[in-house]
């Protein structure tokens, strides 16, 4: 005689659901038959860093702390604009130019990703309710899941190296640039709306002369989350293959050493520093 369901229940259990499982035929799946998509956008993208590395290190220290002073001046205020001229002679005197050069590289380059993905996703979601309530909880998983968890599919289909960081700083850092522009599209007066409208504007019209101009600062405020974001990846994305700032602050743990993990994260700081101010200020400038 057969044993009943509770029988069964109470001997076995609840079956295991097979998640890891699914994931894994899944990425092994991608990694088969787009295999070649990952190498050529990996290809693009090794070939973006080390441009902007190559053309960033061109610059001589002193210029580049002259031109950073200036914007910051200009944007900001005179403190700021001393406070970059004395962080960034720092970050020089302490020997780490070459790894705030890479930093700045990968920041920049994922940030720049961010932009040009982010701003229209954000842009479709506040015009269309459907991609509104399918984008929305996709944000909510990618802010809640670990940082190191973005590491693991980077690695399968990247390899070891700064691409993988740069991805898996995209995918952590993108989501605040998504919500800020899709809030910045939503808080626009309707009456401006509809006066556009009265005026026979057409749908690029009325995003790019009345949408966009009136949510840029808030839009600002998510590129000033995305770079801090993208920032505080630099140390995770070094125990893959990045270099910079980061791979100084693990080389420091790794080897016990207090002092060089210490200046690469001092120096981590006076960049975060800066770039914080001067966003923050364009975005507030650009709104008065």
């Amino acid at each position: 005689m057969s044993r009943g369901w509770w029988e069964t229940f109470q001997t076995e259990g609840i079956p295991r659901v097979p998640v890891g499982d699914w994931i894994d035929d899944g990425i092994n799946y991608l990694q088969t038959e787009f295999g070649t998509a990952f190498d050529a956008i990996a290809d693009g993208l090794e070939f973006i860093l080390l441009y902007l590395q190559h053309g960033l290190s061109a610059i001589p220290p002193i210029l580049f702390i002259i031109i950073f002073v200036l914007i910051a001046w200009y944007i900001v205020d005179k403190k700021v604009a001393l406070f970059t001229a004395l962080g960034l002679y720092l970050i020089y005197n302490m020997g780490l130019w070459g790894p705030t050069m890479q930093t700045l590289a990968m920041v920049g380059t994922a940030v720049l990703l961010c932009i040009i993905i982010g701003v229209p996703l954000g842009i479709l979601a506040a015009k269309n309710q459907t991609a509104e309530r399918i984008i929305t909880p996709i944000l909510d998983f990618m802010q809640t899941l670990p940082a190191f968890v973005y590491l693991l599919p980077a690695i399968f289909f990247f390899g070891l190296g700064v691409v993988p960081a740069v991805i898996a700083t995209l995918i952590f850092a993108m989501p605040p640039i998504i919500r800020l522009t899709k809030l910045g599209i939503q808080q626009v007066p309707e009456e401006l709306r509809e006066l556009g409208k009265s005026f026979g504007s057409t749908f690029s019209q009325m995003l790019i002369k009345i949408e966009l101009p009136l949510a840029r600062s808030t839009i600002m405020a998510g590129i000033n989350q995305c770079i801090m974001l993208s920032l505080s990846m630099v140390v995770i994305a070094s125990m893959i293959g990045a270099r910079g700032l980061g791979g100084e602050v693990w080389r420091g743990i790794q080897r016990l050493d207090i002092g060089t993990g210490f200046e690469a994260g001092l120096a981590i700081v006076i960049v975060a520093i800066i770039l914080d101010r001067i966003t923050q200020n364009l975005g507030n400038s650009q709104e008065e």
